[in-house]
């Protein structure tokens, strides 16, 4: 089967970004498949694809790359990013109308990748499947950034009609399923796959870091990987920073890896707060790269503005790439991802907007023995419920049946199978 993949956002582990797709697109090419790939270009894997105006086309582990020279960078300005959306969804379209395909399959964010998901399916008469990554315009409106009411109005309209003319949709949450049926889309057509975690690349280990950058190899050293924008709440750490500070506290290091609108501010904010000796920034570092510094550090940072739509509408890659280093995890928000690390305890939650009890939560965790035990659980999670090839086949059998090349019991069976241990039963 040769199967159309249209993904944004796409990277690879030279990457500095989340690779689901490129993952996933190498599960379906070990299965028999064929993949071709449209994607943009982005800070995180401008290296990958060095490439100005135009279509460009690549092959990377015998994944068809064509690339639309449309630059996106996270700390653009909301509407320029919308312009960028536009834009690559304008010639996305084009593009896929001329690759003959068996079945097309777009992944958000954004969701203006469906547009021309669902128009290159309707020209070849193939089945499409849409992947939801995070409930748009839902997050955007509930952050204050989509305030226009024509584009609300816009944006909820090709959330249904996307929905609508998919023959299948993947979820990452149980949140976002729940927002899918909202739209009117049965149960049935939904299956949930969360990101996973890639047990061959991220590796536990007990050696430390001996680099100045990271603070002394003695210190507690609490990581965030990830975006620095007004969804990912980063000041919560810095007000949590300045309690510590005024508490006297040593000894703990927090180290940020990562670009973003708001990284600028947070540098500052932290030289103001004069906390900066508590801090580590670091720009997006490469998957590989970000692989081998993950499982040195002691505490994975799961952050996020206290917004309820993120409760259970999430599936942070930086969560599950901590899960497989071994890292216990400092959660500040509720949630399935918070009831996780409450149920397998392999780590500590605090509560939303407390500086105190964020604080006092980052100083339970210096007992190493109880870091150890829950990086322990955290690997033994990552493994038998979140491994990525146990996902990917899932996803494989899920393209597979909708394109009528499977059994659609069989592949329910499965799916049930790999989601059994997660607590989150499917809406």
């Amino acid at each position: 089967m040769h199967i159309l993949y249209i993904h944004q956002h796409f990277a690879t582990r030279s990457s500095a970004t989340g690779t689901r797709s490129y993952e996933m697109a190498r599960r379906l090419i070990e299965a028999g498949h064929r993949v071709s790939m449209i994607c943009g270009t982005t800070e995180a894997n401008a290296a990958t694809f060095p490439v100005g105006k135009g279509v460009h086309r690549f092959n990377i582990d015998s994944i068809d790359i064509h690339c639309i020279g449309e630059r996106w960078s996270n700390s653009m300005g909301y509407y320029r990013r919308l312009a960028t959306y536009g834009a690559f969804a304008r010639i996305a379209t084009r593009v896929a109308r001329t690759i003959p395909t068996d079945l097309v399959f777009a992944t958000s964010t954004p969701l203006s990748v469906g547009i021309p998901g669902m128009k290159a399916a309707q020209t070849h008469k193939v089945p499409f499947v849409f992947e939801v990554r995070d409930l748009w315009p839902d997050l955007p409106i509930e952050l204050g950034l989509l305030k226009n009411p024509f584009l609300r109005n816009y944006a909820r309209r090709l959330e249904r009609r996307i929905y609508a003319a998919a023959d299948h949709i993947i979820t990452l949450s149980p949140g976002m399923s729940e927002g899918v049926q909202r739209q009117g889309i049965p149960a049935s057509a939904i299956s949930m796959i969360p990101n996973g975690c890639d047990l061959d690349l991220f590796r536990p280990t007990n050696s430390r870091l001996d680099d100045n950058r990271f603070g002394s190899p003695e210190d507690l050293r609490f990581v965030f990987a990830g975006a620095h924008g007004i969804a990912n709440g980063l000041d919560a750490v810095l007000d949590a920073a300045k309690v510590l500070k005024r508490r006297g506290e040593r000894g703990v290091r927090f180290v940020f890896i990562g670009n973003g609108a708001l990284r600028e501010r947070l540098i500052q904010r932290s030289r103001q707060d004069q906390t900066d000796s508590y801090m580590t920034w670091l720009p997006f570092t490469a998957k590989q790269e970000l692989a081998y510094l993950l499982p040195k550090m002691d505490v994975g940072m799961m952050i996020l503005k206290n917004i309820p739509g993120f409760y259970d509408g999430t599936s942070p890659n930086k969560f599950f790439d901590y899960l497989a280093s071994g890292l216990p995890v400092l959660c500040n928000y509720p949630g399935w991802i918070s009831d996780l690390v409450r149920e397998y305890d392999c780590g500590v939650v605090a509560p939303p907007d407390n500086p105190e009890s964020f604080a006092e939560s980052m100083l339970q965790l210096r007992d190493q023995h109880r870091r150890f035990d829950m990086g322990l659980r955290a690997r033994e999670l990552a493994e038998s419920t979140f491994a990525r090839d146990q996902l990917a086949e899932t996803f494989t059998h899920i393209l597979e049946a909708t394109a009528g090349q499977t059994d659609r019991q069989l592949t329910k069976t499965i799916a049930s199978i790999s989601t059994r241990n997660m607590r989150t039963a499917q809406p």
